[in-house]
């Protein structure tokens, strides 16, 4: 198999397995997709869940199950630049539909897509437990509150030039 951890997280996954009883591995199952999401460019394949499957003595179907489920792990590649927008309830009411539209329309892609300079990716998620915020969204490890449309334009002019400074 040509997916492999790194000796480093390799022993990350050892950590986190031994926090669980004998037997119970599949216990340790979100923590290492988030390494492997982490490790594998931000995304992961079939063959990095069929390797986590491996890892943990499950079988790849269980995998798949919780990969697809959670909008956290993404099965597909994904963008330098995640925008995350809650589209739930108190999102809705305070213009996230305008929001989601605007990016798209500035970015040229539509929710689930990816920009064609693979920079940035537009995904609606469900409550990210920031209601008070609305309209909102994830963009990393980091909450953007409160959007309007010159946020979401500053918001992207800094992704631009984070970009172009690591190049």
């Amino acid at each position: 198999m040509s997916i492999q951890f790194s000796e480093q997280k390799l022993a990350k996954v050892g950590e986190i397995i031994a926090r669980y009883p004998e037997g119970k591995q599949k216990s340790a199952l979100l923590p290492v997709l988030h390494l492997a999401q982490e490790e594998f460019g931000g995304w992961l394949s079939a063959d990095t869940m069929d390797y986590v499957a491996e890892l943990l003595c499950i079988t790849p179907i269980e995998v798949y199950e919780v990969a697809t489920f959670y909008s956290m792990y993404n099965t597909k590649p994904v963008g330098k630049f995640m925008f995350e927008v809650c589209q739930t309830g108190p999102c809705m009411v305070n213009g996230c539909d305008d929001i989601i539209a605007y990016i798209g329309e500035k970015l040229s892609i539509k929710p689930g897509e990816t920009t064609t300079d693979g920079l940035f990716t537009l995904k609606t998620v469900e409550c990210l437990g920031a209601c008070g915020y609305a309209p909102m969204m994830q963009l990393g490890k980091f909450y953007r509150e409160h959007l309007t449309k010159e946020k979401v334009d500053e918001i992207i002019a800094e992704c631009r030039n984070k970009a172009a400074l690591n190049n």
